[in-house]
């Protein structure tokens, strides 16, 4: 059973008013998660917590759920919301260096959600891959926007390489919450 089967189970979610609190509740995450952030004093774009969390909803909450909550989060912040990156918001911020990033989280939402959904098997090595596939697509749409700002020369070594440390950090963090998560709620789901 994949992570999406266990948190849409009827025992569990069973009306459309606790997933619109649960899309909610995940979109206002990602914006806390915005916030961990560093910038980076020779890059526009910081370090933070959320591409992490992305990825995270979209193996939990699958694609449907996955993709409204990071689209509402990204509503929210284009509506004045300080949810992006150290508390930014506005629609500068979406059409900004860092832009092609936050696009980049729905098709990385979408993407993992699907590969979340289609989950047969427990393997680490299927939730890497997947959290993997998450970043590069991120880093397709940040790094093609990004070239606007501060052209071909300079877009990898501003926007890609200096994430790299970091983003394998998260890809170990995530597998460790995905597995503990999924142990834990299918405890949760037997019980109930």
């Amino acid at each position: 059973m994949n992570y999406v089967n266990i948190l849409q189970s009827e025992k569990t979610i069973s009306s459309k008013a606790t997933n619109i609190i649960v899309v909610l509740l995940a979109s206002w995450l990602i914006g806390v998660s915005a916030q961990l952030s560093i910038a980076l004093p020779f890059s526009p774009i910081p370090i933070t917590g959320q591409t992490i969390i992305i990825l995270l909803m979209g193996f939990l909450l699958g694609k449907e759920r996955g993709t409204a909550a990071v689209g509402l989060y990204i509503l929210q912040g284009v509506a004045g919301l300080p949810v992006f990156a150290g508390g930014k918001s506005g629609l500068l911020t979406l059409v900004g260096p860092t832009g092609g990033y936050l696009v980049g989280f729905l098709g990385a939402v979408y993407v993992v959600g699907i590969l979340s959904e289609l989950r047969h098997d427990n393997s680490i090595r299927y939730t890497v891959f997947s959290l993997i596939i998450g970043n590069v697509i991120i880093y397709a749409f940040g790094l093609i926007w990004l070239v606007r700002f501060v052209g071909e020369t300079q877009a990898l070594s501003l926007g890609f390489f200096p994430f790299l440390v970091g983003d394998i950090v998260k890809i170990f963090i995530g597998v460790l919450v995905l597995t503990g998560s999924q142990k834990i709620l299918s405890l949760v789901n037997t019980r109930m």
